[in-house]
């Protein structure tokens, strides 16, 4: 089974059906992560239709300035849901830096309760990598899936070193500075992501389908030199020892890899 530990399968719209017909055809385990509340209900109603969908809660730091004075109403969607994302800082697309307090409010009251409820949390952490790692550190958050790294190797070392997980996505089949990244990630840190629909078009001008995770595993293979599914494997095994001990996460994920 392949994992895809970071998507916004929300996001595909009138491509959404087909989306879930390859995350099928392909078992593929699907985090479909929310950047708000609507679009977190919106992944749950998707999530009834595939046993290979995840989906979680959480306030993309985008639009983290119009949620920071309605914290309380999240608790009700962090306590049902069982993993966090998307959340984060953004100092590089978002260029207003008057907006990066709201960031920090809001992913930090994100922290405090994955840090008290013990859930995995899933991060943006896009030019602002080091206040990144300091609020984990603060918080004491053990476990995380850091998305799409492409930030310092310093600071990439030191997450590792944490023992923090990181997504290469669709980018490897881009740009040599990912490939550098995917290189310096452990193989038992190594997680695989597609960030679609939105990731692929970003790069290449058309709405990325889940299919494309083949390919990313496939060059993720060719730079470590094994076989293709001796790295689906290893990619399979680093996430179940992630969400070891983790119940709600577990039942979710038997249930896909088990649906033969």
């Amino acid at each position: 089974m392949l994992i895809d530990a970071h998507a916004h399968l929300n996001r595909y719209d009138n491509l959404t059906d087909g989306a879930l017909d390859e995350v099928e055809n392909y078992r593929i385990f699907t985090i479909s992560n929310s950047m708000d509340m609507q679009s977190y209900k919106e992944n749950l109603e998707i999530g009834e239709k595939s046993k290979y969908v995840l989906p979680t809660f959480g306030i993309h730091p985008w639009v983290a300035h119009e949620y920071q004075h309605k914290l309380i109403e999240f608790d009700e969607y962090i306590e049902e849901c069982p993993m966090l994302g998307e959340l984060g800082l953004d100092y590089h697309f978002v260029k207003d830096s008057s907006l990066y307090p709201a960031q920090k409010k809001v992913f930090e009251y994100f922290l405090r309760k994955a840090s008290e409820q013990n859930k995995i949390v899933n991060l943006h952490t896009k030019g602002a990598e080091e206040d990144t790692l300091r609020f984990l550190e603060t918080h004491n958050i053990r476990r995380a899936i850091i998305h799409w790294y492409s930030g310092p190797l310093n600071i990439l070392k030191k997450s590792i070193d944490r023992g923090y997980y990181f997504t290469v996505g669709v980018e490897i089949l881009f740009t040599e500075h990912i490939r550098k990244i995917a290189r310096n990630i452990p193989d038992d840190l190594l997680l695989t992501e597609t960030d679609n629909p939105g990731g692929y078009e970003w790069l290449a001008g058309t709405s990325g389908m889940p299919g494309v995770l083949q390919e990313v595993v496939l060059e993720l293979a060719r730079m470590r030199k094994i076989e293709y599914e001796e790295c689906v494997n290893m990619i399979q095994r680093n996430f179940e020892r992630l969400i070891e001990g983790d119940k709600t996460v577990r039942d979710y994920y038997k249930k896909a890899k088990n649906n033969n």
